[in-house]
């Protein structure tokens, strides 16, 4: 037998699929296989296993958002409910006529900036700084972390111990240091409230920003900072070029997310100051849960629904910001 029957006898047959280039079409790649066995019968069935879930959400998510909001156009007191008759936006009005509006709207925007920007600021330097390797960097990691797995409401009662102004560590501190001559009611001052309820939830979402921070900059290579090295750049130019630049998109939704969450928020401060004193901090979630309280649920879901078109509208234009901005860097 010569070679070049032998190389005629290797050759596959018309019709038949070779192995040498890969697998079988109708198996390897099988891409179109695996799509026409997606019958009604695996579809019905993949539907069965996902429908528990969807009733759990329809009923608790869904039909709770459905009902507190068509309580926001009615008449709904608990003081009187044979009346529950349709007003309209009469709810609205009297949530704008309501003289403490002003005020709430006010330390709602104090609450949210002044709690992301030092939470944003406190939370990148810690993340540059557990990025470096030292030793017993899981050990300071653990701590750092820590205060994100304690409830919000009880931060605010350790932090409502430590502003006391009889027995607090705070004005035992500053006094030992020399920065105040005499105690200062920091929760019962309007001027000195806010100022305490920001520190403590400045503190309990460093946290939050740490870990998202240093996830995306773990995930930069080595090789940008060594080739900047090389190049000359210092530490501020490296952050400015390198390192903000990567981790942009994470920053932004970051921000996002903790805005809409310190604006939902209302934990710490009940267990801090209630609101008081004399709504200085109030906000309007906790607004909207003291008028529950007061049993108007009428209006309370008209300050629901404000809330959400509120942030709603924020999310998208932020969204909107941040991809344009994307899109001329790029």
């Amino acid at each position: 037998m010569t070679a070049s029957s032998t190389t005629t006898n290797a050759r596959p047959e018309p019709g038949r699929p070779s192995h040498k280039g890969g697998a079988p079409s109708g198996h390897g790649g099988g891409t179109g296989r695996r799509r026409r066995e997606f019958t009604t019968r695996r579809g019905l069935l993949i539907a069965t296993f996902m429908a528990p879930a969807a009733v759990f959400v329809a009923v608790f998510t869904y039909y709770p958002m459905i009902a507190g909001s068509q309580m926001a156009f009615r008449n709904w007191k608990l003081t009187d409910l044979t009346d529950t008759s349709w007003v309209g936006l009469g709810n609205f009005r009297e949530v704008f006529a309501d003289p403490v509006w002003g005020t709430v709207l006010a330390n709602t925007a104090l609450w949210v900036v002044g709690s992301i920007v030092p939470q944003l600021v406190i939370g990148f330097a810690l993340a540059l700084w557990l990025r470096r390797h030292f030793r017993f960097r899981g050990l300071y990691q653990a701590l750092v972390f820590f205060p994100w797995a304690i409830s919000g409401f009880l931060i605010g009662i350790l932090f409502r111990w430590m502003f006391n102004s009889e027995f607090g560590v705070v004005n035992d501190l500053l006094q030992k240091a020399g920065l105040i001559d005499q105690p200062i009611a920091w929760l019962a001052d309007p001027d000195k409230a806010m100022i305490a309820v920001l520190v403590a939830n400045t503190w309990y979402g460093v946290t939050f920003f740490a870990i998202m921070i240093l996830a995306a900059l773990q995930s930069i290579p080595d090789e940008l900072y060594e080739a900047a090295a090389l190049d000359g750049a210092g530490k501020v130019r490296t952050l400015l070029q390198i390192t903000i630049p990567y981790i942009r998109t994470t920053l932004a939704l970051t921000v996002l997310l903790r805005v809409i969450w310190i604006f939902n928020f209302p934990d710490l401060i009940f267990g801090m100051t209630g609101g008081g004193p004399n709504n200085e901090t109030q906000i309007v979630t906790t607004w909207m849960i003291r008028i529950t309280q007061q049993g108007d649920y009428g209006q309370a879901s008209a300050i629901g629904l404000l809330v959400v078109g509120g942030l709603l509208l924020f999310s998208t234009f932020f969204l909107m910001a941040t991809r344009e901005k994307r899109g001329v860097r790029s």
